[in-house]
């Protein structure tokens, strides 16, 4: 090839990128010599590590942060991480951005609060937060001042992270496990790393600490129980294959169930735009995770909320899932094999109930099916009796659900951000 053609491509290659990167067009802001494979490497990680869910309030500002963050000791806001000099990290260096990403700490010093996930950040690689760099620093700067801290008192106080980050934080680089193979290990990379699955998936502390004898086996917040992720049979992924969980995380649907709630989110701005290769390992790293094993017993057939239960399921939700519970694939949920209806709280199906939900729209599943609310029309009683039978048929074990469980739920789902 003479080198006016291998001139000639490599413009052709760059325009490319330009388009398949929309962000950096509106940027104007690329300094000669710019290493375009490093920010597209970038705009990569950063969409695998979700961070457009935090810290985009709406489409029109990108990255300009003020998304509220729901914890358990008041509201974060996610700042901005646009380049402008005011109000975004413009005047940062690339070693004070490794800083906060990776070990929790702003320029100035003060501690972040672990609702930035510095604590899964910190097992990035070198490579990867300078190539997460070079992409912010292409992002159109915009103006938006954003007042970050609105935590209850004494959890305002950000001296209190001190004593926090010694308890809690472990900072290092992840390390491959030599025992497993390089796709286990990827997996395990970009689980613990990046992907920061533990922050919602792992239960926590009183102070907001991981479990870590629990890891990966369910929590509630936001109004939402993130279910098992381990290889739990019957309350985590045991029942599904490797590819049904690769179909989950690239289209937020599979023939068991569709992603709503935060993980619709987490489906949308993130594992819907991860390679297969990378989804594949992800799904051999959590095929691998033990789970807890056992469950209770079941709640009697014979008893009077399970007989109640019944028949308002039969009247209401029979249509849709079927009086076996099996839906319909890729459209319709599959109660009967579902760990989000099994799981240890009914947090999220007593949500669902009263509010609905809808599930993600994605390139290759976009139908993205909604079940309406049933909170004007059952009483407590009633959803309590239908939570029951759900959660203690098909197989299924789970303690009776209360009528009071469902007054707490109807006053939490008011004080949650929507």
């Amino acid at each position: 090839m003479c080198e006016r053609c291998k001139a000639h491509l490599a413009v052709v290659g760059r325009l490319a990128l330009l388009l398949a990167c929309p962000v950096l067009t509106r940027a104007g802001n690329l300094p000669s010599g710019q290493d375009f494979t490093q920010i597209d490497r970038g705009r990569y990680l950063t969409a695998v590590a979700d961070c457009a869910a935090c810290h985009t309030l709406t489409g029109d500002y990108p990255f300009a942060g003020g998304r509220p963050i729901e914890t358990p000791f008041g509201i974060v806001a996610a700042p901005n991480i646009t380049p402008d000099r005011a109000s975004g990290i413009g005047n940062w260096t690339e070693k004070q951005f490794d800083v906060a990403l990776r070990a929790g700490r702003r320029p100035d010093g003060k501690m972040l609060y672990p609702a930035m996930p510095f604590q899964y950040y910190t097992r990035l690689n070198d490579a990867d937060v300078q190539a997460i760099w070079a992409y912010l620093k292409t992002l159109e700067p915009l103006h938006h001042e954003v007042e970050t801290n609105r935590l209850h008192f004494p959890y305002d106080i950000r001296a209190g992270m001190r004593l926090w980050d010694a308890l809690y934080f472990k900072p290092g680089v992840f390390k491959p496990d030599p025992g497993k193979s390089p796709q286990w290990n990827r997996g395990a990379y970009l689980v613990v790393g990046p992907g920061h699955c533990a922050a919602c998936h792992t239960p926590k502390g009183i102070l907001g600490d991981d479990q870590e004898k629990q890891r990966f086996q369910g929590y509630s917040l936001q109004g939402w129980f993130a279910p098992s992720i381990t290889n739990d049979p019957a309350r985590g992924l045991g029942n599904w294959s490797s590819q049904d969980l690769i179909e989950y995380l690239r289209t937020g649907h599979n023939r068991f169930a569709g992603a709503s709630g935060p993980m619709a989110e987490e489906v949308a701005h993130s594992s819907s735009k991860m390679t297969e290769e990378d989804l594949a390992a992800i799904a051999v790293y959590l095929k691998d995770q033990p789970g807890q094993g056992t469950v209770g017993k079941p709640v009697s057939p014979g008893n009077g909320m399970m007989t109640a239960g019944s028949a308002i399921y039969q009247d209401l939700c029979a249509a849709c899932h079927r009086a076996d519970g099996t839906g319909s694939a890729y459209l319709i949920p599959d109660l009967a094999r579902s760990s989000a209806v099994a799981s240890r709280e009914p947090t999220s199906v007593l949500r669902v109930i009263i509010q609905g939900a809808r599930t993600v729209g994605t390139r290759d599943e976009p139908t993205a099916p909604a079940m309406p609310p049933f909170g004007w029309q059952l009483s407590d009683p009633q959803i309590a009796a239908v939570s029951t039978y759900v959660r203690n048929s098909w197989g299924h074990a789970a303690s009776a659900t209360a009528a009071s469980d469902v007054r707490k739920a109807r006053k939490d789902l008011k004080s949650h951000t929507q």
